[in-house]
């Protein structure tokens, strides 16, 4: 028919035609629907890879926090020398706070007064130097006779501990010597 007037009816169509026209709608909503979930789950993956990227990253720095810390805390090592005045002596103990006091002595801002000859006798001051090198009845050759921080190690050639270091801790040492010797 190649004319069609107002009044001509459109014919209905086939069984054929309309399954295949419920067909497409049905072919058209299942690739809607594959698109959706293709979209949601390329949103997940990226979410995810950003997740991942964000652990990651936090991961890192807490590595470098963690090592900072661990170079920053580690105590250093000091080796500390009894003087009397500038000069070395061969006993440590003289700079033993339990010693002194069993000896009749006393201690007092970082110096330690033994008698000499004998309780109530004139009294010979005793003090570490930290760092210090020299020999036993030399002056000492350079240190200091201020306490070095909290968290340094601190000991006499003897392997007395004077001072135990290290992040929080508190300075006393359990072998007899006091915390914070030393001074000027």
């Amino acid at each position: 028919m190649r004319f069609q007037d107002e009044t001509t009816q459109a014919r209905q169509p086939s069984l054929a035609e309309q399954r295949a026209r419920q067909q497409a709608l049905a072919d058209q909503e299942r690739q809607e629907a594959l698109a959706a979930e293709a979209a949601r789950a390329a949103e997940k993956k990226t979410s995810t890879k950003k997740k991942l990227l964000i652990g990651t990253g936090v991961t890192v720095g807490l590595v470098g926090l963690v090592a900072t810390f661990y170079t920053v805390a580690k105590p250093e090592n000091v080796t500390a020398v009894c003087t009397t005045k500038d000069e070395i002596v061969d006993n440590d103990q003289n700079c033993d706070e339990n010693y002194v006091r069993s000896h009749g002595g006393y201690s007092s801002g970082g110096f330690f007064f033994i008698p000499i000859g004998g309780i109530g006798g004139p009294m010979q001051s005793y003090r570490y130097n930290y760092g210090g090198s020299g020999a036993i009845g030399q002056r000492v050759s350079g240190g200091s006779y201020d306490p070095p921080s909290s968290r340094a190690n601190v000991s006499t050639k003897s392997g007395k501990t004077v001072q135990r270091g290290g992040f929080g801790i508190s300075g006393k040492s359990g072998s007899g010597g006091s915390g914070k010797s030393g001074g000027s």
